[in-house]
């Protein structure tokens, strides 16, 4: 025979045509995906160069924000590594909460703290799952580039479309105003350590706090209200100079306004694509933390008094009523649910799914609990009460704390980068669906960012409770993601296929109301 082709070729063959095939399918639906983020004028999220990627590099995405680029472990399509998929979910759901873990163990006790940590993670894995399950539940539907908000659209009409955006836009702009508390907080300290070591000043906070060279101190404790810029100068050139830098550097009066200047032009931008291109030091933060954490924990040895029998000031409680401030908390910390289908949908094995998405919540909660416990454990008790753990444990150190200089460094400008993004994608959601436009115009734009600016100002200046703002925000926008639409979605799905039984029945009712209690319980402690 003059051509003859062996069997094996053939089945090679057809391998590499299914790979082009398969190569071609998902990348017209990422196509798709981007193009339903925005308008066709705007080119921030539609089809960017990442669509095709090169064999040894991939640029992943996700609807909160985070965005960093994987060099290695993909198969040269598109797809992820079991290992991308897992940090890619780690390192979107580590953020701002872990700041307010510690504060969260002190309010609910140590013990029934390190509980509700561990029953929260498995609690919100589970209603996860069942967000990854809800679209694959719909039948005789090509559902391939749907997200959670489809799927709520599909069950409840036009009250599941709006309601999950308001839900959506409560998590978004509730993000942002702990962002703007928090990089007032940040730029305050590093202004003052600035200004002290550029003229030489030493200075003592009138808190009270510990000796030594690994000072912590009870800025609550000064005057019954959170610290504010007041410090007694034992030697300075100017003391002048300095009163005058007080009034104008003050932590709560006037640096929130000065973020005005710099991230509000941000926000205006048509496109912040460039501001993801820094989102991998949100990683170097959360490791630089764990790194803070392991080394005072090293240095200030663990303070723990569990005395069940005689009064003691420094008593250690291992329960305490407070306990739902801490599930509202971590209702926002395992919060990961409105963009799940999209990060699990590059997996490579897609059979994997359920076991990925379950390593990177144990990772999650570990890193929260290592965080958390380490944290309360070695806070020097006594001479402080365990009472003095604030909600931004690195409050806790003092300004010249040169480790917490670098820590509030990294996450100011790490803050600084995320947070155009967070409000380019509160603007797609809201503006988008008013409008039909992303960008309809300067006046609408620069009015939902005065808005939003403007909220996280006044929370600033009068409400500068990160665990407070994270609890609330969380516990609301849980109850509608976490536990009431995936429930009710999987009960709809098995009654219609007529599998809706006894058990599945009281246990979805059961969450529903968890997350309903978590809430109402929010307001009430």
């Amino acid at each position: 025979r003059p051509f003859h082709v062996e069997p094996t070729n053939i089945v090679s063959m057809n391998d590499d045509v299914q790979r082009v095939t398969d190569e071609a399918s998902a990348m017209n639906k990422r196509i798709h995906y981007y193009s339903r983020l925005t308008s066709p004028a705007d080119r921030a999220l539609i089809a960017p160069d990442h669509v095709l990627p090169a064999p040894d590099e991939i640029y992943v995405y996700s609807p909160l924000g985070t965005a960093f680029k994987v060099d290695t472990c993909t198969d040269g399509y598109g797809k992820n590594s079991s290992l991308v998929t897992i940090f890619m979910i780690w390192n979107t759901m580590m953020g701002t909460s872990i700041l307010s873990i510690p504060w969260g163990i002190k309010q609910a006790g140590f013990t029934s703290g390190i509980i509700l940590i561990l029953l929260m993670g498995i609690l919100t894995l589970y209603c996860c799952y069942r967000v990854v399950k809800s679209r694959q539940m719909i039948p005789l539907i090509d559902t391939s580039n749907w997200e959670f908000p489809d799927v709520c659209k599909y069950y409840f009409g036009s009250f599941g479309q709006w309601s999950s955006l308001l839900f959506s836009m409560i998590s978004l702009v509730g993000a942002m105003v702990v962002y703007w508390v928090l990089m007032s907080n940040f730029l305050f300290n590093t202004g003052k350590f600035i200004y002290n070591y550029v003229h030489d000043i030493n200075v003592t906070d009138i808190v009270p706090g510990t000796n030594g060279s690994n000072k912590v101190i009870c800025p609550s404790a000064a005057s019954g209200h959170l610290p504010q810029n007041r410090s007694v100068v034992f030697s300075a050139d100017s003391s002048m100079g300095f009163t005058l830098f007080e009034k104008w550097w003050d932590k709560s009066q006037t640096v929130p306004f000065y973020l005005i200047a710099v991230l509000l032009p941000m926000l205006n931008l048509k496109s912040p694509s460039f501001f993801a291109k820094f989102n991998v030091l949100g990683t170097v933060s959360v490791v630089y933390l764990v790194f803070l954490v392991t080394v005072k924990a090293a240095h200030l040895g663990i303070h723990l008094e569990f005395n069940w029998f005689t009064e003691n000031e420094f008593f250690v409680p291992e329960f305490r009523i407070l306990f739902p401030q801490l599930t509202g908390v971590l209702t926002l910390a395992f919060f990961i649910h409105n963009c799940v289908i999209t990060l699990l949908q590059n997996n490579r094995n897609q059979e994997n799914n359920v076991r990925d998405l379950s390593i990177a919540y144990f990772l999650v909660g570990l890193t929260y609990l290592y965080v958390g416990v380490i944290i309360f454990a070695s806070f020097p008790s006594p001479p402080l009460s365990k009472e003095c753990i604030e909600q931004n444990f690195l409050d806790n150190f003092p300004s010249d704390d040169i480790m917490s200089f670098v820590a509030r460094i990294f996450l100011l400008f790490q803050m600084m980068t995320v947070y155009p993004l967070l409000g380019y994608l509160a603007r797609v959601q809201l503006l988008r669906q008013l409008f039909g436009n992303a960008y309809p115009s300067l006046f609408h734009v620069l009015a939902l960012n005065l808005a939003i600016v403007g909220a996280g100002v006044a929370m600033a200046r009068f409400y500068p409770n990160i665990g407070s703002i994270i609890r609330y925000s969380g516990a609301t926008c849980g109850l509608a993601f976490v536990f009431v639409y995936p429930s009710l979605i999987y009960m709809i799905s098995l009654h219609r296929a007529g599998q809706l039984t006894w058990p599945a029945l009281i246990t979805h009712i059961f969450i529903v109301l968890l997350g309903l209690a978590n809430l109402i319980a929010q307001f009430l402690l």
